[in-house]
């Protein structure tokens, strides 16, 4: 679903006192339906590898294939269609525009995607439903907790039925018991629904309920531990 093949990311390439090696050829390779951590600490290179993930920035070399396509050379217009179609985002801070109903906010990518007024519509609600938001659908983001806020991303991330979702720091910004039901929620969804879950984070604690874990220092990786692994 997910391959990287000995992919860099270099800012300042061949400036010896500048250069910066943000992804330091790395390879791995996430299945369908696996539920992926990825864990660092701030700098080690991880929000790179998201945004590479993400279809948001492109490697300075090496292929990335994402269900079997490569998208490292494809241009921002192609990406954008990629990102539309293939992948989910949650992120820490919500990204809901205020001055948008939550129904309306699921919606937007659906728009973007040309899905017509009652077809978008049905589908943001389900996904609402889902999120256990269907009494909220009226509401504004300020009108909601932080954990609503939060399912109400994830409502928006699933609206479209992406193959992936990718997950950066989603309980960083809520209190510790509302984080763990916003990660009990994500777990659920990649059991039940089988959806690929690649979760960033920088907590110990929150790689360690992930069925697999990246570690990733100074741009590479370190470790890939599997639960069934550890006996």
């Amino acid at each position: 679903m997910i391959e990287f093949r000995d992919i860099y990311k270099i800012y300042n390439e061949g400036e010896a006192e500048n250069e910066v090696r943000a992804v330091d050829g790395i390879s791995f390779f996430i299945g369908r339906g696996e539920f992926v951590g990825i864990v660092g600490a701030s700098g080690s290179g991880k929000s790179t590898c998201m945004n590479i993930i993400g279809c948001l920035d492109v490697p300075t070399r090496g292929q990335y294939l994402l269900n079997g396509t490569d998208v490292s050379t494809m241009s921002e217009k192609q990406l954008a269609h990629v990102r539309n179609r293939e992948l989910g985002f949650v992120f820490q801070q919500y990204n809901l525009i205020p001055k948008l109903t939550i129904l309306e906010n699921v919606e937007l990518p659906l728009l973007y995607k040309g899905i017509g007024q009652s077809e978008r519509r049905e589908l943001s609600f389900r996904a609402l439903e889902k999120v256990g938001l269907a009494d909220r659908v009226k509401k504004y983001p300020a009108q909601l907790s932080g954990g609503q806020q939060q399912r109400a991303s994830i409502a928006r991330a699933l609206a479209g039925n992406p193959p992936v979702i990718l997950a950066d720091e989603p309980t960083g910004a809520l209190d510790s018991k509302t984080g763990r039901d916003i990660l009990e929620f994500i777990k659920k969804l990649n059991e039940e629904d089988g959806t690929t879950i690649v979760l960033i984070t920088h907590d110990p604690s929150i790689a360690e309920e992930c069925p697999r874990v990246l570690k990733i220092h100074d741009g590479k990786i370190i470790d890939d531990i599997r639960k069934q692994d550890i006996k």
